[in-house]
């Protein structure tokens, strides 16, 4: 049987918990593409998993491999896949959480996929797409940004926010953003139209009148948006779902808190606009399959610009 190293977690605890387990080759079938893994990312949610801290996944769930997101090239196709996509094509892709990206042959539903930018090397690529989709989803989806519109996006410098920050801009709004004071010349970099400086000025003294607050920090930050939004505005985040009774006392909209869902046609434009120069990828570091645990306590102690990613030979 032919195996494929994969980071599995067999029991919730500490980057101790995750080893790399030899797991069988899957099969696609239909209109699934086995893909070679060049380079998985690491996103929160996969040390949430880790500690048993993500519902979804239960000790009885366990063992289970990690990972949402994979830049890699196609290996085998299914019967119904093989019109759409070639052995060797470059792809990348969010995959649901029933299947794990940390790995190096995973399968992918051709409806996860698409082929990955031109311009940037899959190690970048493996990094785009649910920071990518998370931010999109969320500034547009749930929060309905549109051209000339103005949105507060806290945590401009992270993963989502440094995405954030470049579509927002891509659609013609004005993006205002906190972040600390050594990252506010990256985020004016990345577009941001006013860098607020969280520990030292109030953002609430600068935004006014916000149309979208999208919220990547969570907590009192979050509390505190309520009154710079204007009236009819929408508060989006990632984090905990805002309160109803309190956006209605402000004559303001509470998105309800969301999850990124795999979207071919929104990666799409996401790659185009990666190609076209409007969006560039920021990596924090990249450490190779074997220091996957090195790579998760990293991610953990937080401060990064951008996304970790593991690579694969």
């Amino acid at each position: 049987m032919e195996t494929s190293r994969s980071v599995c977690l067999s029991r919730f605890g500490g980057p101790e918990a995750l080893d790399l387990q030899a797991t069988a080759i899957p099969q696609p079938r239909d209109d699934e593409v086995l893909v070679r893994v060049a380079a998985a990312s690491i996103n929160p949610v996969d040390y949430k998993t880790r500690e048993g801290q993500f519902p979804p996944v239960e000790e009885g769930d366990l063992p289970v491999i990690l990972g949402r997101d994979l830049a890699g090239t196609i290996e085998a196709v299914g019967t119904r896949a093989h019109y759409m996509l070639s052995k060797g094509e470059p792809v990348f892709a969010l995959i649901g959480p029933d299947r794990g990206a940390q790995s190096e042959y995973v399968v992918v539903k051709a409806l996860e996929l698409v082929a990955a930018p031109k311009s940037i090397d899959l190690a970048h690529a493996a990094a785009v797409p649910l920071a990518g989709i998370t931010a999109y989803q969320g500034l547009f989806d749930h929060g309905g940004l549109k051209d000339g519109q103005t949105v507060l996006i806290h945590g401009g410098a992270g993963r989502v926010g440094h995405m954030a920050i470049q579509l927002a801009k891509a659609k013609g709004a004005t993006v205002i953003t906190t972040a600390s004071a050594e990252d506010l010349d990256f985020v004016r970099e990345l577009g941001a139209d006013t860098a607020i400086d969280y520990k030292n000025e109030r953002f609430e003294d600068v935004a006014r009148d916000v149309d979208v607050v999208f919220d990547l920090v969570g907590g009192e930050t979050q509390d505190r948006s309520w009154a710079v939004l204007r009236e009819g505005g929408i508060l989006v985040s990632t984090l905990a779902a805002p309160e109803e009774n309190k956006a209605a006392a402000h004559k303001v909209r509470a998105a309800p808190r969301y999850m990124a869902q795999p979207n071919t046609v929104q990666l799409g434009e996401i790659a185009d606009l990666i190609d076209a120069g409007t969006v560039r990828v920021v990596l924090s570091e990249t450490f190779p399959l074997e220091e996957v645990r090195s790579a998760y306590a990293r991610l953990e102690q937080g401060h990064l610009r951008g996304k970790i990613v593991l690579t694969l030979p």
